[in-house]
C-alpha cells in the first residue's frame, strides 16, 4: 500500500483536509477561516489562514509535516495546446510564454507534455502570479507544512471519474463552479454566485451558467464531449434528485451525483472533499 500523504484545499473559504493513502483508511476534516482571511481562493491574511489551518491539523489528528495544496482556478490560469509531434521544446516554450507571459515580472509560467498520439504533441501550460502562490505557502509555512505541491483544482478534479469527457459543478451555500473535463484534461474553469434563498428552486440557477460553459466549449474544433458525457454533482450542501432531473432536461445531458473514487471508503463524505481526493490520486509530488 502506498504511504500516507496529506491533501490540503485552500481553494475556497472553507479548508479541507484529508490525510492517507487510497485504499486505506482516510482522516478528513474541514473548517472555517477568519472573515476576509481567504476570500475567492486568494490568501488575503497569511497569519490567520495559518491559524485555522493549523487548528484543524489539530483536530483532525494529522502530525504529517508536508502536504500537497489545491489552490483555485481563480490563482492561475491553464491551457491545453496541442502542437505537431515534432515541435521542438524551444518553439513550445516560445509559442506557450507568447500566449500566457502577459507580465514576466509577476507571472510565471511552466508548462508539461500530455501523454502523445496520433502526430500530436498535447501539452498542458499554466500561468500565476507569484504572489497569490506565495500567500498559499506562506500560510502553508506558518502552519507548520511544507508545501511540496501545489496544484489546481481543476488538475485535481481532472483525475476522479473515469469518465474521459464530463463536467464537474460543485455547489456550496453561494456559490458554484464548473469544471469541464475533456479527454482527462481539464479544459475550463467557470465560477458564479449563486444567490437563491433558501427553499428555492435551484435549477434555473444552475442551467444558466452549465449552459453557457457548455455553449462556449462545444464549439471547438476538437470537442469529444458529447450528449453522453456526464454532469456530476459535487459540494455541499447536496443538490435534490429532482434539481437534477430538472437540470438534465435543460442542458441534454445526464446529470448525477459524483460517483466515489475508486478504492475511497464508504464513510468518507466523497463528494466534500473531491479535491483533496484528487491531489491523493497525484502519481507524483
Amino acid at each position: 500500500m502506498a504511504l500516507p500523504r496529506l491533501a490540503v484545499d485552500l481553494s475556497g473559504g472553507l479548508i479541507r483536509v484529508v490525510e492517507g493513502a487510497l485504499g486505506g483508511p482516510l482522516r478528513c476534516g474541514s473548517g472555517g477561516t477568519a472573515t476576509g482571511s481567504l476570500v475567492g481562493g486568494r490568501v488575503v491574511d497569511a497569519g490567520a489562514v495559518a491559524t485555522a489551518l493549523r487548528q484543524l491539523l489539530a483536530r483532525t489528528e494529522i502530525h504529517q509535516n508536508k502536504a500537497m495544496i489545491a489552490a483555485s482556478d481563480a490563482v492561475a490560469t491553464f491551457r491545453v495546446f496541442n502542437f505537431p509531434a515534432d515541435t521542438s521544446d524551444r518553439d513550445v516554450d516560445a509559442y506557450v510564454n507568447r500566449q500566457l507571459l502577459l507580465d514576466p515580472e509577476k507571472i510565471e509560467v511552466k508548462w508539461a507534455d500530455i501523454q502523445r498520439g496520433g502526430g500530436q504533441r498535447p501539452v498542458y501550460a499554466a500561468a500565476w502570479d507569484r504572489s497569490l502562490i506565495k500567500g498559499i505557502t506562506e500560510a502553508a509555512k506558518l502552519a507548520g507544512l511544507e508545501a511540496v505541491v501545489v496544484e489546481l483544482k481543476s488538475a485535481c478534479l481532472a483525475r476522479v471519474a473515469a469518465a474521459p469527457s464530463y463536467a464537474i459543478l460543485d455547489v456550496s451555500s453561494d456559490s458554484g463552479e464548473i469544471f469541464l473535463v475533456d479527454g482527462h484534461l481539464p479544459q475550463v474553469w467557470h465560477s458564479f454566485a449563486l444567490s437563491v434563498k433558501v427553499g428555492e428552486d435551484l435549477t434555473a440557477a444552475l442551467a444558466a451558467p452549465l449552459q453557457s460553459v457548455l455553449r462556449f466549449y462545444k464549439g471547438r474544433s476538437q470537442s469529444m464531449f458529447g450528449p453522453s458525457s456526464p454532469i456530476l454533482v459535487a459540494g455541499e450542501p447536496v443538490v435534490s434528485p429532482s434539481v437534477m432531473s430538472g437540470l438534465s432536461k435543460l442542458v441534454g445531458h445526464p446529470v448525477e451525483p459524483v460517483p466515489a473514487p475508486a478504492r475511497v471508503p464508504t464513510d468518507v463524505r466523497h463528494g466534500a472533499y473531491l479535491t483533496c481526493l484528487g491531489l491523493l490520486m497525484r502519481r507524483t509530488v
